[in-house]
């Protein structure tokens, strides 16, 4: 069975940094490309990063450029989302998936097949 698991989620001051890691199981994340999305109450869910298979090309929101880092460690099965600089409009619940694609990059929820149960971050003002 396919497994994601999100942690390093939690509460930050503004202009603090966090690490959210996303443990994959009963595949190998190296035959995917694998991206993170963030939703809030009432929202749809939203594109954050992704990253292709074996990390040559990075993709992310505008509004997290410059501020927001994804990688990867295919030997650990993980993922990695760095957050910097973080804002309180950066407070969501974030979420690991799974890419239907290895070499392409994908920002549309419909491009991602498995998901994680998602950790949340929180940014005060």
């Amino acid at each position: 069975q396919v497994h994601l698991v999100e942690s390093g989620g939690g509460l930050v001051q503004a202009g603090g940094s966090l690490r959210l890691s996303c443990a994959a199981s009963g595949w190998f994340v190296s035959t995917f490309a694998m991206g993170w999305f963030r939703q809030v109450p009432g929202k749809e869910r939203e594109f954050v990063a992704t990253i292709t298979w074996n990390g040559d090309t990075t993709s992310y929101t505008d509004s997290v450029k410059g501020r927001f880092t994804i990688s990867r460690d295919n030997a650990k099965n993980s993922v990695y989302l760095q957050m910097a600089s973080l804002k309180p409009e950066d407070t969501a619940v974030y979420y690991c998936a799974r890419s239907i694609y290895k070499r392409r990059i994908g920002v549309h929820v419909s491009e991602y097949d498995y998901w994680g149960q998602g950790t949340q971050v929180t940014v005060s003002s």
